[in-house]
């Protein structure tokens, strides 16, 4: 009898305990996500010493993933098995996510330092009143050059590159929009042109370039341009910036006919668990020493116009990636062409690509 006694008040200890550990894990789910913010970003992307300074000043940890492609984040948000608090796409990726209902409603009632932003960059075409994005960096895709190489001759817009002196000589980047809309602003069109007959005059116009380009490539094109394996590339700004850091002997030049100017911006997705959290590190981004930070450290250019003066001037006062509003006046944001125009402009350039070959 007694050893039954003894087992029944095991059993009983057993599921006192099984309840007490349930009950705790339920009590600290909830502050789960408010420890703890999920960050989706492009790679070496922010500043790693800000992370650890929102860590500390915040108490919140913060988990960091990187992607390589607006397209690869898209569709992990899109699945959602993955908790992200927040993420970087491009401007055109934050039109597409607004319409697919892949992003939460920011509150700029708690972003204090939202006021810091250039005028000049809110309230774009692809997200009205910002309601769902704050800009991070901004750009251009424009063209760097090595003037020793190419004997002192200046480049100054898209049409200089079909010069016949250039055979072999030009480094293009892998990128649809960025390689027809350049042969679309030479000919004095929208880059988001969608009209059949000046496309077909874009790939024709592009074709003629091919024996002046010698490599259609990614990431590489930074270090083979920094080692003068060709004497031009047609690159996005903060690349330039980061090449030209190796090898002083090169410009970057935003092309007179127009070129792309592009955001990335934070946004919320969806699957967001510590909104209050998220709203907590946009501010903290926002924050203009934290902006020139990361700037500095990124290389790329702050949309925050208070960081400027926290900048060195050989970096703020730089137009080639600050360029003024006369200038950005002509630069065109990418559109989100929908699905059909966007094929017909990989399909283009595939031909292309193929041509090349």
């Amino acid at each position: 009898m007694k050893q039954l006694i003894r087992v029944f008040m095991v059993i009983i200890m057993i599921a006192l305990a099984l309840q007490y550990t349930a009950h705790r894990l339920n009590s600290t789910k909830g502050s789960a996500s408010g420890n703890t913010l999920t960050i989706y970003n492009w790679g070496d992307y922010i500043d790693p010493a800000l992370i650890k300074k929102f860590e500390k000043e915040t108490g919140i940890h913060v988990i960091y993933q990187t992607f390589d492609s607006n397209e690869a984040m898209m569709t992990k948000i899109f699945q959602g098995g993955t908790t992200f608090d927040v993420a970087v796409p491009s401007e055109y990726a934050v039109d597409k996510m607004k319409k697919e209902h892949l992003l939460i409603p920011i509150d700029h009632k708690k972003l204090s330092n939202l006021k810091y932003i250039d005028s000049r960059f809110m309230n774009l075409s692809f997200d009205p009143h910002n309601k769902y994005s704050v800009p991070y960096f901004w750009g251009t895709v424009g063209i760097v050059y090595n003037s020793s190489m190419l004997h002192g001759k200046k480049i100054t817009g898209w049409n200089d590159l079909w010069d016949k002196d250039l055979k072999n000589e030009i480094l293009l980047v892998d990128g649809a929009r960025e390689e027809i809309g350049m042969s679309l602003n030479s000919l004095h069109y929208s880059l988001n042109d969608t009209n059949e007959k000046h496309l077909e005059q874009a790939k024709v116009k592009l074709d003629r370039l091919t024996p002046n380009v010698k490599a259609i490539v990614g990431d590489e094109i930074k270090m083979l341009l920094a080692n003068e394996e060709a004497a031009i590339g047609v690159v996005w700004s903060g690349d330039a910036a980061e090449i030209m850091s190796e090898n002083d002997k090169l410009n970057y030049v935003v092309p007179k006919e127009g070129s792309n100017l592009w955001f990335d911006n934070i946004v919320i997705p969806k699957t967001a668990k510590n909104v209050e959290g998220a709203h907590k590190f946009i501010n903290f981004m926002l924050d203009p020493k934290n902006a020139a930070q990361n700037a500095e450290y990124v290389g790329y250019s702050t949309p925050n116009k208070k960081a400027l003066t926290y900048l060195p001037t050989s970096i703020s006062g730089d137009k080639r990636f600050y360029p003024d509003s006369s200038m950005t006046k002509k630069l065109e944001v990418y559109k989100n062409l929908g699905k059909k125009n966007l094929a017909r402009y990989n399909e283009l350039f595939l031909e292309f690509k193929m041509h090349k070959q």
